[in-house]
């Protein structure tokens, strides 16, 4: 514990990084203070009412990624989903569309395009969800009966669009900044301190249902030693890799010998982290907002058949978490470039024949442990919302939020950690050094 905190400290002993942590919590302080600004035009207390009675529906869930700013229905209530949800469409068309892919491969130049239009799709999908938010508050009511828009009508939704869609912009706006200036990935960090935020009602919660008998004690125990297990798993397979031995040939250059070393490829088991989870819940909740609050007997359909805990929701939730664990693990994994580098420096596999061979022999291997990664992130995202059913435990507490946490938090301390240790300070994982687990 002393160490830690000695570990601490020495983050302000790095000016850069001192800068860049102190610009990651003035960001997301604003973004916490923006988070009580109001959307005008509704009835702050008739909303509260309609969401504590919908607390663990898809609207519960909505509201846990929005970082409870849909209940509120802030500036943030549309929080960071369009971006994300934009960034996942502008993915696969760069990959089926060839003027996309040019556009990407043309380094920095080509990033920045594609983040451009990642921007005109976010405030685009803004627009269409703001839009049909508006139109569904119109319609609802609070369980005493009481209109949640006082004042329905265009002057209403016109306001709504522009406020929502200004919010999610600015929040956009907030995580590049963070990503670029500050530490971390700046939309996990926003979606992370979204949930974090929340800990301190779910633990007030929790209690409450204790002294109301409706959460045996002995029950609560277990659930906190069982989220203590799950946070153990998450944290073994975040950090778990298989390394692949590579042997360097010795190169003579003028009078210097190069190579000659052993050494071995990290091929991680979950090399694309707790984006998956964010990808597949962005994809998930982006038709589910517009549904629910559009008041048609087909859209409430389609909303009852994407709520958490339905067979439809189960399957559709696991399928998205295994394909984007595949598919972002295929877009920054290339293993075609890493045999070609090996190649040019004289390293090769024990056993395979450098060039073509080695690039399959390593997609071959990543493939295969992937697999128990990507049903590793769908089984812990899914199987505590049924437990959460079951026992009555408030939805926060779900395994979708605890991954989130648990890899953002694993994340940005990592890239504390090499920051320290590029200045020659001991790092928060010296002792475990992020061991890999065999």
């Amino acid at each position: 514990m002393i160490e830690s905190l000695y570990s601490f400290q020495n983050v302000f002993k790095v000016p850069e990084l001192k800068r860049r942590v102190l610009v990651t919590m003035g960001l997301l302080i604003a973004y916490r203070i923006g988070a009580h600004v109001p959307t005008p035009g509704i009835d702050g207390h008739a909303l509260s009412q309609f969401f504590d009675q919908a607390a663990n529906t898809l609207l519960g869930m909505v509201d846990l990624f929005s970082g409870g700013n849909l209940r509120r229905l802030s500036i943030f209530a549309l929080g960071i989903m369009p971006y994300i949800s934009a960034s996942i469409i502008l993915q696969l068309l760069t990959v089926v569309i060839p003027s996309l892919e040019r556009i990407a491969k043309e380094g920095e130049a080509g990033r920045k395009k594609i983040t451009q239009y990642t921007r005109y799709g976010t405030i685009l999908l803004s627009v269409i969800q703001s839009l049909g938010i508006a139109y569904g508050l119109e319609s609802m009511r609070s369980p005493s009966g009481v209109a949640i828009v006082p004042h329905p009508g265009w002057g209403f939704r016109l306001l709504t669009i522009l406020t929502l869609t200004a919010g999610t912009a600015l929040i956009m706006w907030l995580g590049e900044q963070i990503s670029e200036k500050g530490i971390g990935n700046g939309i996990s960090l926003i979606i992370f301190a979204g949930i974090v935020v929340r800990l301190p009602s779910a633990v007030a919660a929790s209690f409450t249902l204790i002294g109301t008998g409706e959460l045996p004690l002995f029950l609560f125990l277990v659930i906190i030693a069982v989220m203590v297990a799950v946070t153990a798993a998450v944290v073994v397979m975040q950090e778990g890799q298989r390394k692949i031995p590579v042997q360097y040939a010795k190169r003579v250059v003028g009078r210097r010998v190069y190579g000659g070393q052993s050494t071995h490829i990290p091929l991680r088991i979950n090399t694309a982290g707790v984006i998956p989870v964010i990808f597949a819940s962005s994809l998930i909740l982006f038709p589910a907002t517009l549904t629910r609050f559009v008041p048609h007997p087909w859209m409430q359909a389609v909303s009852d058949a994407l709520s958490p805990g339905r067979f439809t929701y189960t399957v559709l939730y696991c399928a998205l978490i295994i394909f984007f664990t595949y598919f972002y693990t295929a877009i920054v994994f290339n293993p075609v470039d890493l045999a070609d580098n090996m190649k040019k420096y004289g390293g090769f596999i024990p056993g395979v024949r450098p060039g073509k061979k080695t690039s399959e022999y390593i997609d071959r291997t990543l493939t295969r442990i992937t697999l128990p990664g990507a049903v590793f992130l769908a089984l812990i995202s899914v199987l505590p919302d049924f437990l959460i059913r079951w026992f009555n435990v408030p939805f926060y507490f779900g395994g979708t939020s605890l991954l989130i946490v648990v890899g953002v938090a694993l994340d940005t301390v990592r890239q504390m950690e090499s920051h320290l240790l590029m200045r020659h300070y001991e790092g928060f994982l010296k002792k475990s050094k992020t061991r890999a687990v065999k």
